[in-house]
């Protein structure tokens, strides 16, 4: 049986024959097999492929005769991207290919947004693109691994511009393949929120204790993206606890930062049941982009630059009170435990006694407001104690072995 790894080419043979082509010919230079769909709906390759857009479409439950007689483009591709995502899936499920990469303009990306998501993580998935990084792209489509490669300068044929990144995208689909290291299913995962130690140290002592009991443990940056594939995870129930100690997310899209992880954020892992210990880190900040305007809405508010990339907005009183209420209402929709950590000190390093943020009044009308709209699903955990201290960490410790004595979180 030969070893050499398979990959998966999907594009539009019928105006993309020769750059998929190409991409197939380098795969197969550099010792890797090819596996090809086709996702056309008018015209045809220049030869079969391996899936045709016969395949595909009747995949989804449809044709390719329905596609064109829609009569719309974009209700056509959406039959091909439905078929495309469940081919492939299944495809997978029964060892047909290794690895993924896909080629397209908007259409081609439209479709392989939908294909990569349908796929588990830990499966390479990359896709070349005209509009890689573009803000067409929209987050909460992106898989928590997916690569985007920017396709400059081929759109119609081929050329030594393309050549060059397309080649790059068949050489890294296929290294990717050879060098991943697959999530181990069968290894408890704990899944934890936060931001960099200069504000967030929680991360520095309950990492190791927590190996120390037999859990993985990863972290996400409460970043927007971080948030967003933390909860895609949550969602599909890859983790046997979440530790979500910092949802300045939420905040941020509560106060209409583009800087978001969606408005599902706080809500997979109770949908899934999952047991849930949460602290609010950083409530009181919104992060915006900091190379952008920031909106006038922000002129009262103070701010800290922390980097070119990202500016950080000190919430006011009221506005801190609508973040400790949307928590309220994420959470109550959860059908598993939760437990609320509510440190009277601070949630962030820099509200630390002495430091600029230092707001005693505002932590606790805000922890005021938490508890008083908190759902009685949820317990909460007063600790005369700052984030950051080692009681907090005590504090996650002791309701998380609590929970693995009576069997709510399952080792």
């Amino acid at each position: 049986m030969s070893s050499a790894k398979k990959i998966l080419v999907i594009g539009t043979y019928d105006t993309k024959d020769d750059e998929l082509d190409f991409l197939a010919g380098i795969i197969g230079n550099q010792g890797g097999q090819v596996v090809t769909m086709d996702v056309s709906v008018l015209g045809d390759p220049s030869k079969p492929t391996d899936y045709s857009k016969h395949a595909v479409a009747e995949e989804g439950g449809s044709s390719i005769q329905a596609a064109i007689d829609s009569c719309d483009e974009n209700q056509a591709m959406q039959i091909m991207a439905r078929g495309a995502s469940l081919l492939a899936a299944r495809l997978y499920t029964a060892g047909v290919f290794d690895g993924v990469i896909l080629l397209g303009g908007t259409m081609g990306t439209d479709l392989a947004l939908d294909v990569t998501s349908a796929l588990p993580l830990g499966v390479p998935k990359y896709i070349v693109s005209t509009v890689a990084f573009s803000p067409l792209i929209p987050a909460e489509r992106l898989a928590a691994d997916t690569q985007m490669i920017l396709w400059a300068g081929g759109l119609y044929g081929l050329n030594s511009i393309c050549k060059a990144s397309l080649s790059q995208a068949a050489g890294a689909v296929l290294g990717a393949t050879r060098a991943v290291q697959k999530p181990d299913p069968d290894k408890p995962l704990i899944g934890m929120m936060s931001l960099g130690t200069s504000t967030l140290k929680y991360v520095i002592p309950l990492m190791p204790a927590l190996e120390e009991r037999g859990f993985e443990v990863a972290v996400f940056h409460a970043t927007g993206m971080g948030g967003r594939a933390f909860e895609s995870l949550a969602a599909q129930g890859a983790f046997a606890c979440v530790f979500d100690f910092c949802t300045q997310e939420l905040g941020n899209h509560v106060n209409g930062s583009n800087i978001s992880a969606g408005a599902d954020r706080l809500t997979n892992a109770g949908a899934n049941g999952t047991p849930q210990i949460v602290a609010p880190g950083c409530y009181d900040l919104v992060d915006v982009v900091g190379w952008q305007p920031v909106d006038t809405k922000w002129d009262m508010h103070l701010k800290h630059e922390h980097n070119r990339l990202l500016t950080s907005i000190v919430l006011q009183a009221g506005e801190t009170k609508l973040v400790a209420r949307a928590h309220c209402e994420q959470l109550s929709k959860a059908k598993g435990p939760v437990a609320m950590i509510l440190p009277e000190h601070g949630l962030g390093e820099w509200d630390r006694e002495g430091e600029d943020l230092h707001n005693p009044e505002g932590l606790a009308a805000f922890l005021s407001e938490i508890e008083k709209s908190l759902p009685q699903t949820v317990q909460a955990h007063r600790i005369n104690a700052h984030i950051n201290d080692r009681a907090f960490a005590e504090k996650a410790l002791a309701i998380f072995d609590d929970w693995c004595a009576v069997g709510t979180v399952k080792a």
